[in-house]
């Protein structure tokens, strides 16, 4: 008798920490986009509280996690609004078994539409009277966030709708919200370029865009849709499929891996096939859905508290194999971070072969408790980035020792420090640190920083090792007899570079701004405070009062810039810079007089829609220069609407209910 209350005291106390840490799994997957549990362990971790919970029914509690889905609420950014119909989630296994049993339970003769399970976000739109009037995060599955401003920068979602559907009442799409892996790879190489966190993965990165303010930003990161489920007022249609083969019509973006199957083994031929394929896709997917086709019987199966009976989700389990950590190597980035790099025995993984893969920091080196010479193993996230998830326990050949991060920099030997609230480790030795030194440069000429021609990391590596450019600065004393008498390089390759050099002294004030390399500051954050700070003498004294009331500027950020103008070898450089033409102040129009820069002081503009001829910010800061007030809402004070492609409809309807004009994009240059 003891014994058995021995464990059923055990079973109720795990019962409650499974609660516990899945209710903090699913905040930090939902709201801070910073995962740390694999779906696989939370969904294994889930069944098994559901199954607890099942044996010990006096434990019943509304709030845990097996009675509701993941809320990704939890910012006042957004308005909520409540779903017309419940956003779900769908049950799911990772085993053919369990999804062969399921087919088998439904009624004789069905038809299962067999559809690719996308790891985005969740959007419900809503097109009232032909008009898309909201878009709807899943929220907590009751209510969600209206992030229809963001919805707006995808090309692919209509606004409007299109036969068939044109002239329906109320009619709601259900979709997922994508990053494909190529945008992905190219917004983790900048958010680790500016030292930013770096997203787990396109889900997440995804779901943190689709919450910015800035929907010029969220655009510029070129989100996707696929959307696989209408619901609405008077819709025609008795299957499923014909009401997708409708939005398809209506030109709303559906994927053709779609098949109607009719048995257990057209399914697994279906998921065989995608368990390949889906490897050659540009976004990632992680299991194939499968619905009932007829709505009727969909209708009849009903629903569980938080999924419908008429679907299931097939999991892919993740690729992965066993191979020894040969070494730890240490990578420093331009702004000093040490970064740690795992030296793996070569091994094939989705098809490729992997040999490196990175460790991040010492926390998640002590994390998963690894060391040189495991046998760890590595999996593919998302069958591209190769990880580290953990290592052997079992493999006698593990070493006992624990693990030491290094205490100098590799590169320059200087001791490393590891500022309070940060994870990294750093070498402080920016004034003389090779790798810094020269990364510094290269994202000084970058494309999006001063985008200087024939000035590529080897170019830079071999003016480097020759003493020609160690700084930023030393860039505009560059000799065309210097350049041209290195090897490889002539008469006509000194021109080209000595080109780009004297074509960056127009890059504009914000753009410089970020090619100075400040620590944390991004492209768009430096668009942000290069409005509020339109020259290097302001942005110079400026407090951190000052910086941190900026949208995206917080106290670290702000302590960044302070720091940078405190340095008297970046005071020098700056110099320098100012000398050599470089524009370190914004520049109006040559030619304006006052008055022509005045035009558009005491108005209110509110700005709205697609442009062809400048993006948004750049708008924002013609505004500004011009002596006007850009404003995010339409309201009385408005004096009028810069109105672009795909305006709004909700910024349209109250304008005209306000009887506030629309100047087009070519009507406000002309003001100008």
């Amino acid at each position: 008798m003891d014994l058995f209350s021995d464990i059923e005291q055990q079973e109720k106390e795990e019962l409650l920490q499974l609660r516990a840490e899945l209710t903090e799994a699913n905040r930090l997957y939902y709201v801070e986009n910073a995962p740390t549990m694999s779906d696989r362990d939370f969904d294994f971790k889930m069944h098994r509280l559901q199954d607890l919970e099942k044996i010990y029914p006096e434990l019943a509690d509304a709030s845990s996690p097996t009675q509701h889905v993941g809320s990704d609420l939890g910012s006042s950014k957004f308005i909520s609004i409540r779903h017309r119909y419940p956003m779900l989630s769908l049950g799911n296994t990772y085993n053919k078994e369990e999804i062969e049993d399921w087919v088998r339970k439904l009624p004789t003769d069905v038809e299962i539409v067999c559809e690719l399970k996308y790891d985005g976000l969740s959007i419900s739109l809503w097109y009232e009277n032909g008009h898309l009037t909201h878009a709807l995060t899943r929220g907590d599955g009751v209510q969600g966030d209206d992030v229809l401003r963001n919805i707006l920068t995808i090309p692919s979602i209509p606004t409007t709708l299109n036969s068939p559907l044109a002239n329906l009442p109320y009619v709601e799409l259900r979709g997922e919200v994508l990053l494909p892996w190529e945008n992905f790879e190219r917004l983790n190489r900048e958010r680790e370029s500016n030292e930013e966190p770096l997203f787990a993965n396109p889900r997440n990165a995804a779901s943190g865009t689709l919450k910015l303010l800035d929907p010029e930003e969220v655009r510029r990161r070129g989100l996707i849709a696929y959307l696989y489920y209408l619901l609405g007022d008077q819709l025609p249609g008795q299957t499923h499929w014909e009401r997708l083969e409708m939005a398809r019509q209506g030109g709303f973006p559906i994927s053709d891996a779609i098949r109607v199957c009719h048995s257990v083994d057209e399914v697994m031929e279906f998921i065989t096939y995608w368990d390949t394929e889906r490897k050659n896709l540009p976004v990632a997917t992680d299991g194939i859905v499968l619905k009932v086709n007829n709505l009727q019987q969909q209708q009849a199966l009903g629903y569980t508290a938080k999924t419908p009976r008429w679907a299931i989700a097939y999991k892919f389990p993740a690729e992965k194999q066993l191979t020894t950590l040969e070494k730890i190597t240490y990578q420093v980035g331009r702004t000093g971070v040490v970064t740690p790099v795992a030296n793996l025995t070569p091994i094939q993984l989705s098809g490729t072969i992997v040999q490196r893969a990175t460790l991040h920091n010492e926390d998640f080196i002590r994390q998963l408790n690894i060391q040189e010479g495991d046998r760890v193993w590595v999996e593919k996230g998302g069958e591209i980035i190769p990880k580290i998830t953990g290592k052997e326990e079992s493999d006698p050949n593990n070493a006992t020792a624990s693990y030491t991060f290094i205490h100098t920099c590799p590169e320059c030997g200087t001791n490393l420090v590891r500022v309070e609230g940060e994870a990294a480790w750093r070498c402080p030795n920016d004034t003389s640190c090779p790798p810094q030194l020269k990364g510094k440069l290269e994202h000084f000429v970058s494309r999006k920083a001063m985008d200087i021609d024939g000035l590529g990391e080897e170019t830079i590596d071999l003016l480097f090792e020759q003493n020609l450019i160690r700084n930023i600065a030393d860039i505009y004393d560059l000799r065309k007899e210097d350049i041209a008498k290195q090897e490889g390089f002539g008469d006509k390759s000194a021109e080209k570079i000595l080109s780009g050099i004297e074509a960056s002294k127009h890059v504009p004030w914000p753009r410089v701004l970020f090619a100075l390399g400040i620590r944390m500051i991004g492209e768009t954050t430096a668009k942000k405070i290069a409005r509020r700070f339109p020259s290097i003498d302001t942005l110079q004294w400026a407090t951190t009062e000052e910086l941190t009331s900026i949208e995206d500027v917080g106290e670290q950020i702000a302590h960044n810039i302070v720091t940078y103008f405190q340095d008297e070898t970046n005071l020098s450089i700056l110099v320098r810079l100012r000398e050599a033409g470089v524009q370190l102040t914004t520049n109006l129009q040559e030619g304006d007089n006052t008055s022509t820069r005045q035009s558009l002081a005491g108005k209110t503009i509110v700005i709205s829609g697609t442009f062809s001829r400048h993006s948004r910010d750049e708008y924002k800061d013609m505004i500004e220069q011009y002596g006007g007030r850009n404003a995010g809402s339409v309201s009385g004070k408005t004096s009028f609407i810069l109105a672009g492609e795909n305006m709004g409809p909700e910024k349209r309807h109250k304008a005209e209910s306000l009887g506030i004009p629309m100047v087009t994009e070519d009507e406000f240059l002309q003001m100008l």
